[in-house]
């Protein structure tokens, strides 16, 4: 968390690797990204991390199945399997029957909701989403939220957020706030703590 220019962007997407740092070192998962080839670090995002952006980036002229199963592309997975894969990632997340619908057929939220089926579908171990609320109405910022928690817990996954917002920060474990570029508070959120703004 921390106001506009603090840092919380360039922050996630060196933690994602898709940002170099100028100086120092970034360690995730045993992998020192800061010395991995520009190979190396494709790999890294492809078999580590999945990515939600708060504009989406879906592809306009594929439909949600083909959104979802994109990253399968790039594994070179056959398509009826990835494609398979998709469809059950898009029907748990409440899509199963905009399949076929293209971006601009769906609401702000259905576009999130592919963008999140899009980051599940190589099962990473680690989400980074960059604030996946902010272009969303508050009622469906909550079921984003939610539902991101819920796969979380559910499927012991990190989840690393980039928000400005109280609310959908009470849904986190750990709450850190940057100020110019650097971490002034770093602290725990209890159980009984969660909620209370949403």
């Amino acid at each position: 968390m921390g106001p506009s220019g603090s840092g919380k962007s360039t922050l996630l997407y060196a933690l994602g690797g898709l940002d170099r740092p100028s100086s120092g070192a970034i360690e995730i998962a045993g992998y020192r990204l800061d010395s991995m080839s520009s190979e190396e670090l494709a790999h890294f995002r492809r078999d580590t991390c999945g990515f939600v952006f708060q504009a989406f980036h879906l592809v306009p002229t594929l439909t949600a199945l083909q959104n979802a199963a994109l990253p399968g592309v790039f594994s070179r997975i056959p398509t009826e399997v990835r494609e398979d894969r998709a469809a059950r990632l898009l029907d748990a997340l409440g899509m199963g029957e905009r399949l076929d619908h293209r971006p601009n057929q769906l609401s702000g939220g259905q576009q999130q909701r592919v963008a999140i089926a899009r980051a599940l579908f190589n099962d990473p171990p680690l989400i980074m989403a960059d604030e996946p609320t902010g272009a969303l109405d508050s009622k469906m910022g909550r079921t984003v939220m939610t539902m991101l928690r819920k796969l979380c817990d559910r499927f012991n996954k990190t989840l690393l957020i980039v928000t400005h917002d109280p609310s959908v920060a009470s849904y986190a474990d750990r709450i850190v706030m940057l100020h110019d570029g650097k971490i002034v508070e770093d602290r725990l959120q209890a159980p009984e703590e969660r909620y209370l703004n949403a």
